[in-house]
């Protein structure tokens, strides 16, 4: 019967604490899958208190529950290390620049696709063979292609980094342990790996929730800013809407004093015109008489001039009582000078009270 092929991630079959592909994976109750060493030194730093947890979503057991092998994890992690292998491209056997090269390879270096970190060496696809086929290394420890092994090895004893001071906070060897670090609180590097893992997420939560504060922060402010450039512009608006209503009061004020000036400009006028009229008029019935007195002087009828005289005497502009008297008074000077003042003095009130208006309205620093 033909396999199905099916396409997985391989971070789904990832062991949370290694970050490795599962070895010999298995199943605790919370569901949650992981290699069965990692697990166990997880475990064996809490028996002391006797409640054990999920590296994972930190679900509690007690006791401490009885590890099985999960046989069909384990086959399906077996094929994708297989399919691994096998989806190599060709166009990437030969190690580039910046690749990981195979430390078993002669000649023309192929590309590495993992290393060992009990061999503590690189392989190809070719090399890497035995690892799943041969039985003591399908135990060994496969990790992406890594070109630092040697930071993997202790510089004074060359050992393997395989357990974790807690006390000098760094990776040792199990001769270090015996000798500088004697006496030391040390775990496997597993164990280390799972309590730095869930200090990491409670790191990232804080940091994380921090951030949601200064989110909350930003939007809060961003709420402020369209609040004031609200209020700025309702402000502003009703600034000019009472500004405009200002100045189209003071236009029809404006517009009523000027009317008020011509209606007095042209009630004294029709009243100089008047007098004017009558002047003219005074002075054409004087001018008549002047020319009817020059006719009379040069008369030799003497009784004619004089009653001439006697008749010309009772007649305009003589007969009026107040011909020999000044009856129109000519006005000097017509002044607007009481407008103007009162004008000047409205001004300087309204400045004033602008002013003290104005330092009423409060600052902002």
């Amino acid at each position: 019967m033909a396999e199905a092929s099916i396409s997985v991630d391989q971070d789904q079959f990832s062991c949370p604490v290694c970050l490795d592909l599962l070895k010999d994976p298995v199943t605790i109750p919370c569901g949650h899958s992981f290699c069965k060493v990692c697990i166990n030194g997880c475990w064996d730093q809490e028996d002391q208190k006797g409640v054990y947890s999920c590296p994972q979503c930190r679900d509690t057991f007690t006791p401490r529950p009885v590890l099985r092998r999960n046989n069909m994890l384990a086959e399906v992690v077996e094929k994708l290390k297989k399919t691994e292998v096998q989806a190599a491209s060709p166009a990437h056997c030969y190690a580039g620049p910046g690749d990981v090269e195979c430390d078993f390879c002669t000649g023309r270096k192929h590309k590495a696709i993992k290393s060992c970190l009990i061999c503590l060496a690189s392989f190809c696809e070719t090399h890497l063979k035995p690892h799943y086929e041969v039985p003591a290394l399908k135990r060994h420890t496969l990790t992406d292609a890594s070109g630092k092994l040697e930071e993997k090895i202790c510089s004074e004893h060359d050992e393997m980094l395989k357990i974790y001071c807690r006390t000098d906070q760094r990776c040792i060897c199990s001769l270090c342990v015996l000798d500088k670090h004697k006496g030391h609180d040390a775990v496997s590097v597993t164990a280390g790996r799972a309590e730095k893992q869930s200090e990491l997420k409670e790191e990232q939560m804080k940091f994380q929730q921090r951030i949601q504060e200064k989110q909350k922060k930003v939007q809060e402010l961003k709420q402020t800013v369209n609040t004031i450039k609200l209020s700025a512009q309702t402000a502003v608006d009703d600034s000019e809407r009472i500004f405009t209503e200002l100045i189209s009061s003071m236009e029809k004020k404006r517009s009523e004093v000027t009317e008020l000036i011509r209606a007095q400009e042209k009630t004294e006028l029709s009243r100089a015109e008047r007098l004017l009229e009558q002047l003219e008029q005074e002075i054409a019935d004087l001018q008549r008489r002047v020319t009817e007195l020059e006719q009379l002087s040069h008369t030799h009828d003497h009784v004619r001039f004089l009653q001439a005289l006697a008749s010309g005497r009772r007649s305009p502009p003589y007969n009026r009582p107040d011909f020999d008297k000044s009856s129109i008074t000519v006005p000097q000077h017509l002044s607007f000078d009481g407008v103007r003042n009162s004008l000047s003095d409205l001004k300087k009130r309204l400045e004033e009270f602008c002013e003290e208006e104005f330092n009423k309205i409060p600052p902002h620093d």
